[in-house]
């Protein structure tokens, strides 16, 4: 059976938020963060990055959450529900784009965004660099959800996954005040049931 290699109040609920969507059967191995708010040394058994999500079927062994993305969509999605696109190489590039797009431009932003909250002394570089890129991808998000639901269009899709995890950051570093639609997209999505499953299975 395939396994999930959870840390708790982590991104890997996006992972499995997705195999909700997918219906797929899959157990769990939880992991604890330590007084840091990282990652225990036992999830190096899992994968040598130490890293979460990670996923294990039939000892096939894979992380980051993109890769196992595409990887569960193609064992779990062969209707390409949640899926790229067949055929037109244009459209899949696109949903490649926004798939990858959440795990590279947008995330470090706000990431560093983040850290900078946790900390008393901001140095004024990263201060300023954060602050601009993360409007900057926003707003990149706001436009394209002018005239849509979901990032692809009408469906909601894999990609819409990751997007949500970076709109549930923005949220809550309180800089979501000036998207509207990023704001009422995110609202919408974590009201799926199998989003509501995830978040319950693994405590957010």
């Amino acid at each position: 059976m395939l396994k999930i290699h959870h840390l708790r109040v982590g991104r890997s609920v996006f992972t499995v938020w997705l195999l909700e969507e997918l219906g797929a059967t899959y157990e769990f191995e939880f992991y604890d963060r330590n007084e840091m708010g990282r990652a225990p040394p036992e999830l190096k058994n899992a994968h040598p990055l130490g890293k979460s999500p990670v996923i294990e079927d039939d000892g096939f062994v894979l992380a980051e959450s993109g890769a196992i993305a595409l990887y569960l969509l193609e064992k779990f999605d062969p209707d390409r529900k949640f899926g790229p696109p067949k055929g037109d190489s244009k459209a899949r590039a696109e949903w490649m784009h926004w798939l990858m797009y959440t795990e590279a431009s947008a995330f470090a932003p706000l990431l560093i965004k983040l850290l900078l909250s946790r900390s008393e002394d901001k140095p004024p570089i990263f201060d300023m660099f954060s602050t601009g890129e993360v409007a900057l991808q926003l707003s990149y998000i706001e436009a394209r959800l002018a005239d849509r639901d979901y990032v692809m269009g009408d469906t909601f899709q894999a990609p819409d996954i990751g997007l949500t995890y970076i709109a549930s950051m923005a949220e809550r570093l309180g800089e979501l005040g000036p998207y509207p639609k990023l704001a009422a997209y995110l609202a919408r999505n974590v009201e799926r049931p199998a989003f509501q499953r995830a978040f319950a299975k693994t405590g957010g």
